[in-house]
């Protein structure tokens, strides 16, 4: 069957060829552990049982995940595999299943959890780029959404992206995902269903993150948001000189004062020193 997946419809057969994400019809992962980075509610004191998959449909090029997201790296598994790994993370202890840039293998990872349904929450890491009949599909497999939102102007997708039609299609994706999944925790704090859209403060970007919280005003109340602060220089930004720097604290708390005027309670904030590239994993594969 050939792939429409995502938005960029590449309508391709991939077992012959390879998509505008990178892949073919193999899963290829680059890790899988016990991550301790994400958001407290997503984290908690054990891990939440991350898979990284490589290959990506958006590809902005900054990608901290540069490699992954160009399928430079990584190892060919099966759906059985992908089952298994779901099965030890669980058992490791992992608070969820935490699978990242999923997108394009989202037909594969239905296949794997109607191998192994785990019994943690299966949490959906996307950058946001997504078609809703896909996620109509995935959607009953899904409990936790960690979507990006990244861009507001067409102009500032196009650049980073190619894709003019990043926030027609992410809007969309975001608004279904936070109406299909109330925000609740379990009994230890821990988030059972709902969403957090994150958003990454780029340099000279912070009319665009103004614009992202306006749009987000209109769901304050029924899911969080994210405004991270770690963008560090790092992909393919030769050509692009306004991203070889660092975001300024003065640029970041621009942001988190706009949000704070809207009232948006709901939100995490990053400590500024997180721009580091530490924060970055080591690939295994």
């Amino acid at each position: 069957m050939n792939c429409l997946l995502c938005p960029n419809q590449c309508n391709i057969d991939k077992s012959t060829t390879v998509g505008a994400c990178g892949t073919n019809g193999k899963i290829r992962i680059a890790k899988y552990y016990l991550h301790t980075g994400e958001e407290p509610v997503i984290s908690g004191k054990n891990g939440s049982g991350t898979v990284f998959f490589c290959g990506c449909s958006l590809k902005c090029v900054f990608c901290q995940n540069y490699e992954l997201s160009r399928n430079l790296r990584g190892k060919d598994i099966s759906v059985n595999e992908l089952a298994e790994i779901f099965k030890k993370l669980e058992s490791d202890g992992a608070h969820n299943i935490n699978l990242v840039t999923p997108t394009h293998y989202a037909d594969k990872i239905i296949d794997a959890l109607n191998i192994y349904r785990p019994k943690i929450p299966i949490v959906y890491n996307t950058h946001g780029y997504e078609n809703l009949s896909m996620l109509e599909v995935i959607n009953e497999y899904v409990d936790v959404y960690l979507p990006d939102m990244k861009y507001f102007s067409p102009t500032l997708s196009k650049r980073y992206t190619g894709k003019e039609n990043y926030f027609e299609k992410a809007s969309k994706a975001v608004e279904f995902m936070i109406n299909s999944k109330p925000y609740t925790l379990d009994e230890n704090g821990m988030l059972k269903s709902g969403v957090i859209v994150r958003h990454l403060v780029l340099p000279q970007c912070t009319s665009d993150s103004k614009k992202i919280l306006d749009w987000f005003n209109n769901f304050k109340d029924k899911a969080y948001i994210n405004i991270m602060s770690q963008y560090t220089p790092f992909g393919n930004i030769d050509a692009f000189p306004e991203l070889k720097r660092k975001t300024t604290k003065r640029e970041y708390d621009t942001v988190i004062n706009y949000a704070l005027s809207l009232d948006i309670k709901n939100a995490y904030y990053q400590d500024f020193l997180s721009a580091n590239e530490k924060y970055i994993p080591s690939w295994d594969y």
